[in-house]
């Protein structure tokens, strides 16, 4: 989507890390499509710089602020009283309800004309949000309104964040085997490893990887399975019988297991594009996944009171309602309480999803095709902000 003249050019985005890497993971990529896209100049307010400098290494975590990929990123600290209205950007966004400073709120409310002011909420598949996508809540003291943006899955919602070029990027890389093997290789996988089922795993502490593992290599089909250092460290150790560094690796029965660096967020899409099925987690990894066009399995942020498994069904319930291996997998692997899946078999459950590849790997593709038909959630927010503009909504 080209820029209407009437666009804004400036715009601050508020995120406090929650989720280890899914909410500055969600933000980082936000901000750079903002600016690289739009030419939008972005200022990037994070709480945990060290999360941050995980998913990308050129983040300095003892600076104030700094440049990085042309956003200027702010450790956000105790900064609420120091903001004048000369500070203040043409839009505001709050990531995930995470109260901005108050002093800002105050400076938005002096500035003329105000600012867009949107909070920029987790993403669901439950039916509800499309109800209260772009609803507006008039500030009770000042003379401010706060939009709620939603993204989603559906035409009535955000859509999800695309960058313009990432269908065309994926689609050379799968195509170009000599990449992928290279890409493969830097991880110390050997060539009938490469051509075995390869699965990516990134997941929760609390996922059953052991009992997965044990199913993997107790079958008959060779398994590579990539996991970042970190995750689900006490099954990786067990299996590996020994330390979960970098580089570590083994193979028991048709399983072979690779220990990998934290990869920055582009590699990472590589190594989802390059994998035949990718175990996901929170929203960050979750919504790439998608957008990779392969099969999945989603491990949901777990929420007080299981609320974490309605938003999980939700999903299922539009992704892979005619795909039951896949949905009973998937229950089985958030620990959801439905009654078949009380004490899993996790041999028979892999055995019949892996026989339902071929249908998944189709269902994958034209889930993606839906997905892009939503357009993109960057342009879409803009959008969003020009009808408001129009509308002399922030005067």
């Amino acid at each position: 989507m080209h820029l209407k003249k009437n666009t804004p050019r400036s715009l601050a985005l508020f995120c406090k890390v929650v989720d280890n890497y899914g909410d500055i993971g969600i933000c980082w990529r936000f901000a750079r499509q903002l600016q690289q896209e739009h030419g939008i100049a972005v200022s990037l307010w994070v709480d945990d710089l060290i999360s941050f400098q995980r998913i990308c290494p050129q983040v300095a975590i003892d600076l104030e602020q700094q440049v990085v990929a042309g956003v200027l990123v702010r450790h956000w600290r105790d900064q609420d009283g120091r903001f004048t209205v000369v500070e203040v950007p043409d839009i505001v966004i709050e990531f995930f309800a995470c109260d901005i400073p108050p002093g800002l709120i105050n400076a938005m409310a002096e500035r003329t004309p105000r600012p867009v002011w949107l909070n920029l909420e987790g993403l669901t598949a439950e039916e509800w949000v499309e109800g209260c996508h772009t609803l507006s809540s008039p500030h009770p003291r000042l003379p401010l309104t706060k939009y709620f943006f939603f993204p989603g899955f559906t035409a009535k919602t955000g859509g999800l964040l695309m960058e313009s070029c990432l269908q065309q990027e994926r689609q050379q890389f799968q195509s170009d085997p000599v990449a992928m093997h290279a890409f493969l290789a830097q991880f110390g996988l050997t060539a009938a490893q490469m051509d075995s089922f390869k699965i990516a795993l990134f997941c929760y502490p609390q996922a059953p990887v052991s009992a997965l593992f044990e199913a993997w290599k107790t079958g008959k089909r060779p398994i590579t399975c990539l996991v970042p250092q970190g995750v689900a460290v006490e099954a990786v150790q067990a299996f590996l019988g020994g330390e979960a560094k970098v580089g570590a690796s083994a193979t028991h029965g048709a399983l072979s297991v690779h220990v990998l660096p934290f990869i920055p967020q582009t590699d990472y899409d590589k190594l989802l594009w390059a994998c035949d099925l990718n175990f996901v987690r929170g929203e960050d990894s979750f919504v790439r996944a998608q957008w990779a066009a392969k099969p999945f399995i989603w491990h949901i942020y777990p929420q007080d009171e299981n609320l974490h498994h309605k938003k999980l069904l939700a999903f299922l319930d539009r992704y892979a309602l005619d795909a039951e291996h896949l949905h009973r997998l998937s229950c089985a692997w958030n620990a959801l309480a439905v009654e078949s899946l009380a004490a899993p078999e996790w041999t028979e459950l892999w055995q019949k999803f892996l026989q339902d590849m071929p249908k998944m790997q189709a269902m994958a593709q034209d889930w993606q095709q839906q997905l892009a038909s939503n357009g993109d959630m960057t342009s879409n927010l803009l959008h969003f902000v020009d009808t408001l503009n129009l509308g002399g909504a922030q005067k």
